[in-house]
């Protein structure tokens, strides 16, 4: 059995570089993926139920968070009558880089589901709780619809809750997930917005929007040379936006941030707006109660009135 293609170009864009110096390891959640048991077990079991696979790393604080909640959802599913109902893998990169390798991790997190031995991409950012929730809600009626995993099974309202059995995708939503599986991000763009014409501030729509397009940004982008050619052309301001999409795709949040208010600052009527619309959309990615985020609409507004 081959190891299934990741959608074209997903990921490449994102660099591991910006990971700091070993932190104490923390212990993998789920079960621990390595090369053997990914191939043999985890990948054959998609075809009967979910997978979800978070990759992390001991030297990234945002992904421990992430692992962290997600193995607090398994075990409360756990718990339920009939298990989880889906299964939790997860992969410290700095211990297995070959399956990082093979799953072309680029930066963490990083979350992917398996349904029938295919990927699909979840997320590159920290959700919070109640999104993860959401998000695997969604890969369950996902995968329902190809009759696999718990909704399609007699206990599955006990396992999951009659209102994510019952959860239908938008038409929008799943015209773009089956996009992004094929590595269309143009066309998940495409979806996205038809879905915010047809719900205006749709907070789903607006975040997949925006990390879509924050992916199409930042394809065939050198990461260390977006950097220093920001750093020394300061007044430059579509090299401050690209390097702030650089450093919101290494986690890099208060750098990103502080880049684009300070080019707020200095700037006047278009360009100032140009700026600012650009730094509201990245604040759609990132956890509303992020103390970095409040924190940074607090500089904003400062620098605007």
């Amino acid at each position: 059995m081959s190891m299934p293609p990741l959608p074209k170009g997903f990921g490449r864009a994102f660099d591991l570089s910006s990971l700091k110096n070993p932190a104490p390891q923390v212990a993998n959640v789920g079960i621990a993926v390595n090369q053997t048991n990914l191939m043999q077990e985890i990948i054959p079991e998609s075809n009967s139920q979910v997978v979800i696979i978070i990759c992390w790393s001991p030297r990234s604080s945002e992904s421990q968070k992430v692992l962290a909640s997600l193995s607090k959802i398994h075990e409360d599913d756990s718990a339920k009558e009939g298990g989880p109902g889906w299964i939790l893998g997860s992969v410290n990169i700095d211990q297995e880089p070959s399956v990082a390798a093979a799953l072309q991790v680029q930066s963490v997190p990083l979350a992917i589901a398996l349904i029938q031995e295919q990927l699909v991409p979840l997320f590159e950012t920290v959700p919070t709780d109640e999104q993860l929730r959401l998000v695997i809600n969604k890969v369950h009626a996902l995968a329902a619809e190809r009759g696999i995993g718990i909704a399609g099974s007699d206990n599955s309202e006990q396992m999951l809750g009659r209102e994510a059995v019952e959860e239908k995708l938008e038409p929008e939503e799943q015209a773009a997930l089956i996009a992004l599986e094929e590595g269309d991000f143009v066309a998940a763009a495409t979806s996205y917005k038809q879905w915010l014409l047809r719900s205006p501030g749709n907070s789903l729509a607006v975040a997949g929007l925006a990390q879509v397009e924050l992916m199409l940004r930042l394809q065939g982008v050198d990461f260390l040379l977006t950097i220093s050619t920001a750093d020394s052309s300061p007044d430059d301001i579509e090299a401050q936006i690209l390097a702030a999409d650089v450093q919101v795709a290494q986690g890099d949040l208060d750098g990103s941030f502080n880049r684009l208010i300070a080019l707020v600052k200095k700037t006047t009527a278009d360009d100032r707006m140009k700026v600012r619309e650009h730094l509201l959309s990245l604040f759609t990615l990132i956890d509303p109660e992020d103390p970095r985020l409040v924190q940074a609409r607090q500089a904003l507004a400062s620098a605007l009135f």
